[in-house]
């Protein structure tokens, strides 16, 4: 272990819950990823076509698919994820093969994990107040991507990847699960209070 207040030298691994986490996580994304990008084939197929998703006007995949936010890079956003969780998963699965990783590697994979969660709460204040409805899937990978960025952002200080005080990597080492836990609940929160005459009428 590197010296207090001192970054690592030598190549820092992960638990294995850890990498059975980004494993998990990155296998949900891309489950997700994948549903989606099947759906939006079928939809320019066919423009008639309803996704098993699209239950009523608030959770309507279809809707959330045809919008010009799906399609943000200009390719299906879903793409994207097909490549961003495979990768996610080759990470877990090193790790739990034994792999330990440079800093750099550490600090490029956190910050891909930073891009993926700012991409995902833009998507979520659009999905929330410009599409105004909600896609299923997307909520699943909203998820997956809230706690593999928590739990990776946790890992990159306990380990002095990132520069920290003492008392949060204490707090860290200890309560990992507290921010992702609190992030999600938020967003629920945000859609419950959204469609709340919805859901209560």
């Amino acid at each position: 272990m590197a010296a207090p207040g001192r970054q690592p030298r030598e190549p820092v691994g992960a638990s294995r819950a850890l990498a059975l986490l980004l494993v998990v996580t990155g296998a949900a994304g891309l489950l997700a990823s994948w549903v989606i990008t099947l759906d939006k084939f079928h939809l320019l197929e066919d423009p008639d076509f309803t996704p098993g998703c699209s239950l009523n006007p608030v959770v309507s995949c279809g809707s959330v698919m045809e919008s010009d936010q799906a399609s943000a890079f200009g390719f299906p956003n879903p793409m994207l994820g097909l490549v961003a969780y495979a990768i996610v998963v080759c990470v877990g699965t090193s790790l739990i093969a034994g792999a330990r990783f440079p800093r750099w590697y550490w600090l490029a994979f956190g910050a891909g994990c930073l891009f993926g969660i700012g991409f995902v709460s833009w998507l979520q204040f659009e999905s929330l107040y410009r599409i105004n409805a909600l896609c299923l899937w997307c909520c699943l990978a909203w998820i997956a991507t809230i706690t593999l960025f928590w739990y990776v952002a946790a890992h990159a200080v306990r380990h002095r990847l990132l520069p920290a005080p003492a008392p949060l990597r204490d707090f860290l080492d200890e309560f990992a699960w507290v921010p992702p836990v609190l992030h999600t609940g938020i967003v629920g929160m945000l859609v419950l209070t959204r469609w709340w005459d919805f859901w209560t009428g």
